[in-house]
């Protein structure tokens, strides 16, 4: 299984919406909160090809994304494949 980081603030609902969805699944994941995490946003952004906004999603190496975009994946039934990818090693 892919690891999965998110990228949050604690006073987000769509964190919270993403990281609902990904409770759901049983998927474990590394949560950042990038307004206690020095230099978190600054990562972030860079790794997020300059988007600012939380959620920023990644599975693997992937960028998912945020909340909309994780929640498409899922319903267009492409979540559920790039999760259980194995993990590049």
């Amino acid at each position: 299984m892919q690891p999965v980081t998110i990228y949050t603030t604690s006073w987000c609902p769509y964190c919270a919406a993403a990281k609902s969805l990904l409770a759901k699944k049983g998927v474990a994941f590394q949560e950042i909160d990038v307004e206690r995490v020095s230099g978190s946003r600054a990562t972030m952004v860079e790794r997020a090809g300059g988007r600012t906004s939380v959620p920023q999603i990644f599975v693997g190496a992937t960028h998912v994304g945020g909340c909309d975009d994780l929640y498409a994946l899922d319903r267009g039934g492409e979540l559920d494949p790039l999760l259980k990818a194995p993990a590049n090693v």
